[in-house]
């Protein structure tokens, strides 16, 4: 099991959500990214090294580090890159 911590950044980004989507999404994370991170794609050129994982609309940008998965944003789509 992998622990989900997060960026200070990520506040700022759910600040515009309802709350009916961050209940959505924060129960989705737990579920998929405590289990198995790695089976997400990882990302290249810019972003190298982060992983994207999809809720919707929402576009969860993440780290592993060990046993940890570093949320770094989380943004609609049509901002998320």
């Amino acid at each position: 099991m992998h622990r989900i911590t997060f960026k200070k950044s990520v506040s700022k980004d759910l600040a515009k959500s309802s709350k009916e989507n961050l209940t959505r999404i924060f129960h989705q994370m737990e579920k998929d990214l405590s289990g198995n991170p790695e089976q997400y794609p990882e990302l290249k050129g810019k972003f190298a090294g982060f992983r994207k994982y999809r809720v919707g609309d929402y576009r969860i940008l993440f780290v592993i580090l060990e046993d940890t998965v570093l949320v770094t944003r989380v943004k609609h789509r049509r901002e998320a890159y």
